[in-house]
């Protein structure tokens, strides 16, 4: 089939003309490998709280390249000395930082294989695709991996202030209609420059990061850790963790190849190879969702059970508590719906369970947001800001939380 890589524009929500700079951006984009995150969901199954959060890995991804172009231009205006290859490189790196995401993103990490974290995945594809197209990628792959001798090229990608962030809070807070999210990247954008080989802010745009850190912070309380998300989130794991069960015992199962192949075999850092990188770019929300669609009528009861709840949002009742889940509480749901369904404890637990969810808005033993004053001085964001929940927003807050049926009253 002929290709055509004309140099080309996308009209984004967000941002409007994208502009495609290079005809290796564009073969990177028109490959296989990328345009499989059409079919990859931004936010998992967010969708079932936000009707709106249907947007996909490339969406993101193509946003992210554009805020990069954005920070180039910034920093060269700002006499940062950043060559033709490095811009590439860069451009490269935070157009592909989540290729290795798997179906529903991070709902699915270690599911579909086990310890195997999407980074790691995406460097592999990284490789891959360097070797494809003639090493055009190897500065890239040192900016992703942060050996490249300018710290400041890592952090653009991979960072507490990286384009990673500032694209998903705001492409985020748009599709879900949570406005709280919304973020003036163009302003923070502006704010950027470089000392001593370092990412840091402008005193003046302070204000901005504070503003960026309390809708981050928001964004995972009201959106991403969102309770209703976190039970569809379980349920969809619970789903292959039973087939996967069940399939050890001989139940055949009706799937795609793709993920029979994933459900049969276990793939971990230790045999993560060429070969099951190739079978993984297969993989796509669209082989989870038919497999449960079609699990929903299976004889059994548990599969078929999580499937039903998922595909018609009948979801399982969670509480959220800021202490851990007593165990005389946890044992009477648990007891309750075990003499409701006559199930054994171990199908009971794929109906009643806990767990915990944590957030930190700022993590201060990461790579700081550094401020750079007039006088040259530099420091920490949190020292640097008069808000004073700014030093709150660096602490760790756990709740903790149990899942289980409604039962009719």
């Amino acid at each position: 089939m002929i290709k055509s890589n004309k140099l080309k524009i996308f009209n984004d929500p967000i941002y409007g003309f994208i502009r495609i700079p290079n005809t290796l951006i564009f073969d990177l984009i028109a490959h296989p490998y990328f345009q499989r995150l059409r079919r990859i969901s931004q936010m998992g199954l967010s969708y079932l709280v936000y009707p709106g959060a249907h947007h996909t890995r490339f969406h993101h991804a193509l946003g992210s390249m554009y805020l990069m172009q954005q920070a180039v231009q910034v920093l060269r205006f700002k006499e940062v000395e950043i060559s033709i290859a490095e811009e590439e490189g860069l451009l490269c790196a935070i157009l592909l930082h989540d290729i290795g995401h798997g179906p529903f993103s991070h709902a699915m990490e270690n599911s579909i294989v086990e310890g195997v974290h999407h980074e790691h995945i995406s460097l592999l594809f990284m490789e891959e695709l360097n070797a494809r197209f003639n090493g055009s990628l190897t500065v890239a792959i040192k900016i992703f991996r942060g050996e490249h001798p300018k710290k400041f090229l890592n952090q653009l990608v991979s960072s507490q202030l990286d384009m990673d962030r500032m694209d998903y809070l705001k492409r985020d807070s748009f599709y879900t209609g949570v406005a709280e999210g919304n973020i003036n990247s163009e302003r923070l954008l502006t704010m950027l420059t470089v000392r001593n080989g370092e990412l840091m802010v402008e005193a003046k745009g302070t204000y901005s990061v504070e503003k960026f850190l309390m809708a981050r912070r928001f964004m995972y309380w009201q959106v991403y850790l969102h309770k209703t998300g976190i039970v569809a989130e379980q349920l969809l794991i619970r789903i292959l963790k039973r087939a996967k069960e069940l399939i050890k015992k001989g139940v055949q199962l009706d799937c795609s190849k793709a993920l029979l192949f994933f459900m049969t075999h276990k793939i971990d850092m230790d045999n993560f190879e060429l070969s099951i990188l190739e079978r993984f770019s297969e993989l796509d929300d669209v082989d989870v969702l038919s497999a449960i669609k079609t699990w929903q009528n299976h004889d059994d009861f548990v599969l078929s059970g999580l499937c039903e709840m998922v595909i018609n949002r009948q979801l399982l009742k969670i509480k959220l508590k800021n202490k851990p889940i007593e165990p005389a509480l946890f044992q009477k749901h648990r007891n309750h719906f075990i003499s409701t369904y006559n199930v054994s404890e171990q199908e009971a637990d794929y109906f009643v369970f806990q767990g915990q969810i944590s957030n930190i808005a700022y993590n201060t033993d990461k790579q700081n947001i550094n401020i750079l004053s007039k006088n040259g001085k530099i420091s920490d964001v949190a020292k640097a800001s008069d808000h004073l929940n700014l030093k709150a927003l660096s602490k760790k807050v756990t709740k903790y939380y149990i899942c289980y049926p409604k039962y009719k009253a």
